[in-house]
């Protein structure tokens, strides 16, 4: 297509369902919206839209153009975030993802790091799956294991997070405390729900216990955590995240088999700019003294 005005108005007016909303995205006039839609559908010698009295509905022939075009606008909004993030000075928007579990301990970081930076706009998301940073996604991703990366990622060590098995006093109270996992019968656990996860902890829980002995299962940290905590069984929890806390018995001490490395990974495209080289530094500097870590 030499026009891409025309496909980009024939995505609003799918996405829109009127000529009028589609003239309010693109900020033009509604003539030169169905002059676009008219001169498309005079180039592919098919109807793209139904037109009826509440706007307009999408042909199959306009769905499948529709679907190309969407997949390309999107492509064009990641590659304009990369674009934007590739300035020298330490403004502008800063996107951070990262795996959930460790907000708290990220969440002061990017706060300071603001405070530091007050012309930067941050984002910080959690998801189950993993952004594309090619795709302009992110800046940083937050990620852990020792998992395959992009060749045009950049992967650095940031911490590893110590992780011991817990339950509440409640569930002692009730069930008692097994000294060593040869005790582990006729206890409940608490698991990811994930037996492909990567947590090395929640690995090796399922190699030691029988599957009926975890009744409680989330792919959800917080939940998991909340389960432990509330008595549904023992679990595991990362060390920072149980120290300080009077209603909960340590089960087994973390193991170095069981801590989780985190890393940081940046795209190659990204990684030099001032920005994001300003916040690795702040976010390395800070985890030093992230409590419980190594």
């Amino acid at each position: 297509m030499e026009n891409w005005d025309e496909i980009r108005t024939a995505y609003q007016v799918a996405r829109m369902g009127t000529v009028s909303g589609a003239a309010d995205v693109l900020g033009v006039h509604h003539a030169t919206v169905i002059r676009h839609i008219d001169a498309l559908e005079k180039r592919l010698g098919s109807k793209l839209f139904q037109r009826h009295a509440r706007g307009y509905t999408a042909t199959e022939a306009g769905r499948d153009l529709l679907a190309v075009a969407q997949t390309t606008e999107e492509q064009f909004a990641h590659l304009s975030s990369r674009i934007k993030g590739q300035g020298e000075t330490v403004s502008g928007e800063l996107v951070v993802t990262s795996i959930s579990g460790v907000a708290d301990l990220l969440t002061p970081v990017l706060v300071s790091f603001q405070q530091k930076w007050p012309g930067v706009q941050l984002r910080f998301l959690t998801d189950m799956r993993v952004f594309r940073l090619d795709y302009g996604e992110a800046h940083v991703a937050i990620r852990a294991g020792a998992g395959p990366e992009e060749p045009d990622n950049v992967v650095q060590p940031l911490a590893r997070i110590s992780t011991g098995l817990f339950a509440s006093k409640s569930y002692v109270a009730a069930h008692g405390a097994p000294a060593s996992e040869a005790e582990f019968d006729g206890h409940r656990f608490v698991c990811s729900d994930n037996e492909a996860t990567r947590a090395p902890f929640h690995r090796w829980l399922r190699a030691v216990v029988r599957p009926e002995q975890i009744t409680y299962a989330s792919s959800e940290v917080a939940a998991l955590e909340a389960a432990v905590r509330m008595g549904a069984g023992i679990g595991f929890m990362s060390a920072f995240r149980a120290a300080g806390s009077p209603d909960l018995v340590e089960i087994l001490p973390p193991r170095p088999e069981w801590e989780a490395p985190l890393r940081i990974v940046t795209h190659v495209d990204l990684h030099r700019t001032r920005k994001v080289q300003a916040f690795l530094s702040h976010l390395k500097d800070a985890a030093k003294d992230w409590p419980l870590c190594s």
